[in-house]
């Protein structure tokens, strides 16, 4: 399981790479990714192989990810996760505001 922490303003660029028993590269198909617990959104860009993940709210995201490794017409299914956790965003500036001068 792929365990990755980033803020809520931050996205995290995944990339699926399947390999063999032997640990050779190997294509899959079908990936999908299930949201279980939080509110994590994933975006592909590019099919198969990467994607972005994001979540606007702190706490743990729980995704399953899926995958058919027979690219034929039969369905072997592989299955894997990962546990995002997001925390909130610090303050990293004051940002002052100044007014105009005013008479007294």
């Amino acid at each position: 399981m792929l365990q990755i922490t980033s803020t809520n303003e931050e996205k995290i660029l995944v990339t699926i790479a399947a390999t063999t028993a032997a640990g050779n590269p190997a294509a899959v198909q079908g990936v999908a990714f299930t949201v279980t617990s939080g509110d994590a959104t994933v975006t592909e860009l590019e099919a198969n192989v990467s994607y972005y993940v994001v979540s606007g709210t702190g706490g743990l995201n729980t995704i399953t990810v899926t995958a058919d490794a027979d690219l034929g017409e039969g369905v072997v299914e592989l299955t894997d996760g990962i546990e995002y956790f997001v925390i909130e965003a610090q303050a990293s500036s004051l940002g002052f505001a100044a007014g105009a001068p005013e008479l007294k």
